[in-house]
C-alpha cells in the first residue's frame, strides 16, 4: 500500500494569493459576514437562505444564476439574507461519479486538483466581485479549508462527514457560521454531539501542525432527513421533529440556537419540487411555537436555472448534473413567498 505523488508540495500562501480579494471586496464581505453573524446570534430576525445548485459544475451557468439571485436579494433584503450555494466538491458514497469543480474543471474531463484549487478560488471571487454576494461551500476535505476560508461566508459539514472527529475539530476553528448536518441515519444525538464538539476549543493536528482551535459559537444544526435500515426516507422537518430539536437545544449548553431546514436530500426524497411544500409547511409550523419561530430561521434550497437534473454529458445550460433542483421561476416565486410569510 502506498501513495504516488502527483504534484510538488503545495505552497499555501501562493495558493491564497490567487483570486485574492481587493480591499473594496474585503469591505463588502466584512459587512455581509457581520450581518450573517447577527442573524445566527438572533440579533437580526431575517430568514437565512443558502440557495443554489447542488454542485457548481459550470462557471458561466453559476454566474448567470447568481446574478439573478443578486437582483432578487435586493427586492427581499428586508426579510431575507441569501447566501448562494457554490459547492465545489461533492461527496460520493462509493467514490464514483462527478466529485465537483475541485476535482474536474470539465465534468467529463480528467481530474486535476491543483488546477481545481485555482478554479474554485476564481469562482468564489467572481461571485463577490460581480454581484456583491458572498458564498457558501461544503467542507468535504478539512485540510482544504485554508484554500477557501478567506472567500466564503458560510460553510457546511455534510451528513457523511459530521460523525468524523477531524471535521468536528476543524469546524471548531472556523470563523464563519458552520452548518452541521444530521448524519444519514438521522440520529439527533450524533448531530448534537457534533455541534457540541464544534462549539468547544479543541487541540489536534491540522495540516502538519499541532493547533488549538478558538471554538465556533456560530456552529448550528441543519436538518436534512435520514434513511432507516430499510433505505426508506425519514424526514425531520415536521412540527414534532422541530420540537425535538428545540428541546435538545434547551437541554444543553449550546450557544446561539439556530436551525436550518435542508429542503432536499432525505427530507424530500430528492423529489425536488417537494422543496416548495416543505418550506411552506415549515413557515406555518413556526407560527405555533415561540422558540420555533425564534430558532427555525434558515433553509437550504437546491435551485438552478432549469428544473431537474441531467447526466454529466448533458448540454442543458443551468441544469444540475448531480441532485435535481427547482428551476429559476419556481425559485423566484418561493423566495417571494418566504418574504411575505416569514
Amino acid at each position: 500500500m502506498s501513495f504516488k505523488s502527483l504534484s510538488q508540495p503545495i505552497n499555501f500562501e501562493q495558493v491564497k494569493s490567487l483570486s485574492k480579494l481587493t480591499p473594496a471586496q474585503e469591505k463588502i464581505k466584512a459587512v455581509r459576514d457581520q450581518e450573517l453573524k447577527e442573524i445566527i446570534e438572533g440579533k437580526n430576525d431575517k430568514i437565512l437562505l443558502v440557495v443554489g445548485p447542488c454542485s457548481a459544475h459550470n462557471e458561466e451557468a453559476v454566474m448567470e444564476y447568481v446574478n439573478r439571485l443578486a437582483k432578487l436579494q435586493e427586492k427581499v433584503q428586508d426579510k431575507i439574507f441569501m447566501v448562494p450555494r457554490v459547492y465545489t466538491n461533492k461527496p460520493r458514497t462509493n467514490g464514483d461519479g462527478y466529485k465537483g469543480l475541485l476535482h474536474q474543471q470539465n465534468p467529463e474531463g480528467e481530474s486535476n486538483l491543483i488546477q481545481g484549487i485555482a478554479a474554485v478560488r476564481s469562482l468564489h471571487n467572481r461571485v463577490i466581485s460581480e454581484t456583491g454576494l458572498t458564498t457558501a461551500d461544503e467542507m468535504l476535505y478539512p485540510e482544504n479549508l485554508e484554500f477557501v476560508q478567506d472567500l466564503v461566508s458560510y460553510i457546511a459539514v455534510g451528513a457523511r462527514s459530521v460523525e468524523d472527529q477531524q471535521h468536528r475539530f476543524v469546524a471548531s476553528g472556523i470563523d464563519q457560521p458552520t452548518g452541521m448536518k444530521n448524519p444519514t441515519s438521522g440520529n439527533l444525538k450524533v448531530l448534537f454531539n457534533s455541534l457540541y464538539a464544534a462549539q468547544q476549543k479543541q487541540e489536534f493536528i491540522f495540516n502538519g501542525l499541532e493547533v488549538e482551535s478558538s471554538s465556533n459559537p456560530l456552529a448550528h444544526v441543519v436538518l436534512r432527513g435520514g434513511l432507516n435500515e430499510y433505505g426508506e426516507n425519514i424526514p425531520n422537518y415536521h412540527y414534532e421533529d422541530l420540537l425535538k430539536v428545540v428541546n435538545l437545544y434547551k437541554a444543553g449548553s449550546y450557544k446561539n440556537p439556530f436551525i436550518v431546514i435542508d429542503t432536499n436530500h432525505d427530507n424530500s426524497g430528492k423529489q425536488y419540487k417537494e422543496q416548495i411544500r416543505i418550506v411552506k409547511e415549515t413557515l406555518f409550523n413556526r407560527s405555533w411555537n415561540d422558540d420555533m419561530k425564534k430558532w427555525v430561521r434558515g433553509f437550504m434550497i437546491e435551485s438552478f436555472l432549469e428544473n431537474g437534473r441531467q447526466e454529466a454529458d448533458g448540454k442543458v445550460f443551468g441544469q444540475s448534473i448531480t441532485d435535481p433542483c427547482i428551476g429559476w421561476d419556481e425559485t423566484e416565486e418561493l423566495v417571494n413567498y418566504i418574504a411575505e410569510h416569514a
